[in-house]
């Protein structure tokens, strides 16, 4: 099976694209899936960088989240069938010809949606869905920031706080993506830069963002809370910036703030599962009527996949870079 397969931690070195690879064994409760697209992300860079934790496998196949066709299931699989059009998250493996995954954390692809569109979807709308409303409590009429607004879960984000009628505030170190953001609903854009708390303080009116999506970490973290309103919610769905942080608790309690941490790959089955099951029932009809929208920035090949680690790396995207499985016949 052809397959992409990180050798140690490193650069783009350390990615090797191999024909020899293990096909993967299918489970009783287990769906295999031929794969279409991966999509590639933060997750997938810093794991080659060895800077993100993952369980111990025989063979360290990267990816997190594909679209692709079922062609196998075990025997006690009933939600899916051979045929079906799939897409989800997974904890690795997707960047291979084919992987096997528990069925239960499998979403049915809409008609409508062709399988490319579907591969940019669920990491970022399941991410950005998970922490407005689950972590952040998101609600009515309310003000959200979000940091890194250009990339696939900023923009997801911004759409879904526009449809549940709220405020939609945005930074990025890159102002022409502030503008492209715009065409998604974004109501205010900011460079991230050391003045953005005070700007943001003015476009609210001196009240602050109810809910902040935080994808940098350490060095923006005294900033959050000067630019969160009473009773806010910051949630910290990334570190890119770095981990180690020193905050100001007394800004923390007057404003009765609160800080969420979350993490999806690392989450227990039956979280997963409950994700998938919400992720079908409340999002996936959206992209079906076309009323939200997947974007992609770029497609590589797999026989690309270092290609497409440097394009992110370089902060160029606006959207969602995707790998192509399916099509690549590249040796």
């Amino acid at each position: 099976m052809r397959a992409a397969v990180y050798t140690g931690a490193g650069g783009i070195e350390m990615i090797a694209i191999r024909d020899d690879v293990p096909e993967p064994i299918v489970g009783s409760e287990d769906a295999l899936v031929e794969v279409a697209y991966g999509g590639l992300n933060r997750a997938d860079v810093l794991e080659r960088m060895g800077r993100y934790p993952v369980p111990k496998r025989d063979i360290a196949i990267p990816g997190i989240e594909f679209s692709g066709t079922v062609r196998a299931v075990g025997p006690q699989v009933t939600n899916v069938a051979p045929g079906d059009r799939v897409c989800a998250l997974v904890q690795s493996g997707a960047h291979a010809q084919r992987l096997a995954t528990n069925a239960l954390t499998l979403s049915k692809v809409p008609d409508g949606v062709d399988l490319r569109t579907a591969a940019a979807i669920p990491e970022a709308f399941i991410t950005a869905h998970d922490a407005l409303f689950d972590r952040g409590r998101f609600a009515l009429g309310e003000t959200a920031l979000v940091h890194a607004v250009g990339s696939g879960v900023g923009l997801a984000a911004v759409e879904l706080i526009k449809r549940a009628g709220g405020i939609a505030i945005g930074t990025s170190r890159t102002t022409w993506k502030l503008e492209r953001a715009r065409d998604y609903g974004l109501d205010f854009g900011f460079a991230l830069d050391g003045d953005w708390p005070r700007r943001l303080l003015e476009a609210t009116g001196s009240r602050g963002a109810d809910v902040i999506l935080d994808f940098v970490g350490a060095p923006i973290l005294e900033e959050n809370f000067k630019a969160l309103a009473p009773r806010g919610r910051i949630v910290q769905i990334g570190t890119l910036g770095g981990i180690d942080a020193k905050m100001n608790l007394g800004v923390m309690m007057a404003k009765r703030a609160e800080l969420h941490g979350t993490v999806l790959r690392s989450r227990a089955l039956d979280e997963k599962i409950a994700l998938a099951r919400q992720f079908s029932a409340l999002l996936l009809p959206f992209f079906a009527r076309g009323e939200l929208r997947a974007t992609i920035d770029r497609t590589f090949p797999l026989a690309q996949l270092g290609a497409a680690h440097e394009y992110m790396e370089s902060n160029g995207n606006f959207g969602k870079i995707l790998i192509e499985i399916a099509g690549d016949d590249s040796r």
